[in-house]
């Protein structure tokens, strides 16, 4: 029996049908191109469950509905709950001070009582923020579900073919009115020699990087944000720009190797904020813009919630 049927395995597909089977409800999970990988948008992340640092720039419900993502991502997978450190160049302590006045829940820090393996910067700490592996996130989630008898049918489907409710999250290839494709680029880099424990953002005022820290010496950079609905690979002009923030940051990068370039298209929204669009028995997840993974969770739980109660919460738009 099946009682949801779910189109698109990435992040939002993946832990609604999460969502739904602790509700008791059985859901059935179709994807084109079958489990997770290079060909979603979900595998590019640099997960970062970081509601506050995302509040400078996002509407307040990011940062309260993001709050949950952390607890909510521990039930399936590991996540590290060492904060965000922010910090900037000498030459940019204004960046440092207006995100200080935009942001909550921070300290003012030496970023070498933080991370002692970085040159000393004044920074910004916010403690209460996580990050987690995206890949491994996603390998998780889908081994949780299968656990449950719940498995990903590689299947394309229109959803006004299947029967009973629907929840249809395959990200852009839903063309709904208004959702517009946002270009991120980024680079892995192995450097075995630096060590840190939390993702890392450096403020400059043309140029942002984040850096988050994975297993066996990697590093993920990222923070490239462009209006573009291209799918091409990196372009040299965002991966010099990142590696020059990186050099910046700490010179060692400079002998790090690239393992791994990569290119993708956020969905998202005119606002810039997630949500269930429900069309009759069709509920539309969709939008995360570079919310993916703190959003998810309460994506998830709205929709369950629509579907089991008809609770109509924040994120719900009926059309």
């Amino acid at each position: 029996m099946t009682d949801v049927t779910i189109i698109g395995a990435g992040v939002a597909g993946l832990f609604a049908a999460h969502v739904l089977a602790l509700r008791g409800l059985t859901p059935r999970i179709l994807d084109r191109n079958g489990p997770p990988g290079t060909h979603g948008c979900s595998w590019w992340a640099g997960g970062m469950l970081a509601p506050h640092c995302e509040g400078v720039t996002a509407d307040p419900i990011i940062t309260r509905l993001g709050a949950e993502a952390a607890d909510a991502w521990s039930a399936v997978t590991p996540v590290a709950r060492h904060g965000t450190l922010v910090v900037a160049l000498d030459r940019d302590r204004a960046e440092l001070a207006r995100f200080g006045r935009r942001a909550t829940a921070h300290e003012p820090c030496d970023s070498a009582h933080h991370e002692p393996d970085l040159p000393p910067r004044p920074g910004l700490i916010f403690p209460t923020e996580a990050h987690l592996d995206p890949r491994r996130a996603l390998t998780d989630l889908t081994a949780w579900l299968a656990a449950r008898g719940i498995g990903i049918d590689r299947a394309t489907a229109d959803p006004g073919d299947i029967a009973g409710p629907v929840i249809d999250a395959r990200g852009l290839s839903a063309a709904l009115p208004g959702l517009r494709g946002v270009r991120g680029e980024t680079v892995v880099l192995h450097a075995p020699d630096i060590t840190l424990t939390r993702p890392v953002r450096l403020l400059h005022p043309r140029h942002p990087l984040y850096i988050v820290p994975r297993a066996g010496g990697l590093f993920m950079l990222g923070a490239t944000q462009i209006e573009s609905a291209s799918r091409a690979p990196a372009t040299a002009r965002s991966v010099l720009e990142l590696l020059s923030a990186a050099y910046a940051l700490d010179p060692r990068f400079a002998e790090s190797a690239i393992v791994e370039l990569g290119a993708d298209l956020r969905p998202a929204f005119p606002d810039n904020i997630p949500r269930v669009t429900v069309r009759g028995r069709v509920l539309h997840l969709n939008g995360l813009f570079r919310h993916g993974y703190l959003m998810a969770p309460a994506l998830a739980r709205q929709a369950a919630d629509y579907l089991i109660t008809g609770t109509k919460g924040e994120l719900i738009h009926e059309d």
